[in-house]
């Protein structure tokens, strides 16, 4: 099989990649060049730019299957679409949780919960934006390729170079030990799915040559958020107290917190049932635990800094 990735040198790309690979499957990059520029030395690289609209490179050439993996906005669907033509097969789109309502929702949500209202253009990508643009993205997909489309809709996703430090916040700070300020309740049920699962998927889907939407969301069995933190102390071998501390004052996003429980209880079923493996969330924290320290554990852009955590910690105690 003959893949074209849109993307592929990043997180997420980076994993599909490399599952496709050991499949068996030929496989082309489209990006920039200037991310992961030295991965998969032997893969034949279309260099060009989805910000300017430069898909020069992507006119020639034809395909079994294109994953977008860096379509955010619709115009980067169609104007991909438009330069490949008819010399694609199947159109996997890698899309979100964040294209569905919050409203109305129960645990156990499948791939048919109502959407957002598309939105067909934003330069700023946030909570408003993002997913509105997503489902205008998937409305592209399928209306340009219909029974050839394929939408994948991952939960949070978790792994090794992850650039988002979401999932690797708790697997360092758990790594500390000792008493752990969470901003949130405990309790609240979270959903995350390692990289090399969503892309099992993705590969799988594409071998089957199967349309249709599916959920991309992990772990194996579910987990509380005070239980994440606690598998991951559990792998680094340290002990922790999970302290809930106020959430006055949090950043917004802090790593896992949402409000809306029903939203990390989304039904893993027909991705499961289209081949997509469940790591055990011990295997996912120790992977990253490993690669997070054999870069050097650089500052994270999310959460509390260890200074400020022992300051929000210091002020329950006053």
């Amino acid at each position: 099989m003959k893949i074209l990735v849109l993307g592929g040198t990043s997180f997420v790309g980076r994993a599909i990649v490399e599952d496709a690979l050991r499949s068996g499957a030929e496989v082309s990059l489209f990006h920039r060049g200037m991310t992961g520029a030295d991965l998969f030395p032997g893969l034949t690289r279309f260099l060009g730019d989805r910000e300017t609209g430069d898909y020069d490179a992507l006119h020639e050439g034809s395909w079994d299957a294109v994953v977008d993996v860096s379509g955010f906005r619709p115009r980067d669907v169609d104007q991909a679409m438009d330069a490949l033509g008819d010399r694609v097969g199947r159109y996997l789109f890698i899309s979100s949780h964040a294209v569905y309502e919050s409203e109305g929702i129960a645990p156990g949500s499948t791939e048919d919960t109502p959407r957002r209202a598309p939105l067909q253009d934003a330069e700023v990508l946030d909570d408003e934006t993002y997913g509105r643009l997503k489902v205008a993205c998937e409305d592209a997909v399928l209306a340009r390729h219909g029974a050839r489309a394929t939408i994948v809709r991952p939960g949070k996703v978790a792994g090794p170079y992850d650039p988002t430090d979401t999932f690797t916040y708790w697997v360092r700070r758990a790594a500390r030990g000792g008493r752990v300020a969470l901003p949130a309740d405990p309790e609240q049920p979270v959903q995350v799915v390692d990289s090399r699962d969503v892309a099992r998927l993705v590969v799988q889907l594409l071998a089957a040559d199967r349309p249709g939407a599916f959920h991309a969301v992990g772990p194996a069995e579910p987990v509380t958020l005070g239980g994440l933190i606690e598998t991951c102390a559990r792998v680094a071998g340290t002990e922790v107290e999970i302290v809930r501390v106020p959430a006055d004052g949090v950043p917004p996003m802090f790593p896992l917190v949402r409000p809306h429980w029903p939203s990390q209880q989304r039904s893993p079923a027909r991705a499961r049932a289209a081949g997509m493996p469940a790591t055990p969330l011990e295997v996912t924290a120790a992977d990253v635990l490993a690669w997070d320290r054999g870069r050097g554990e650089p500052p994270l852009q999310r959460g509390f800094s260890p200074e400020e955590e022992r300051a929000v910690l210091a002020r329950l105690s006053a």
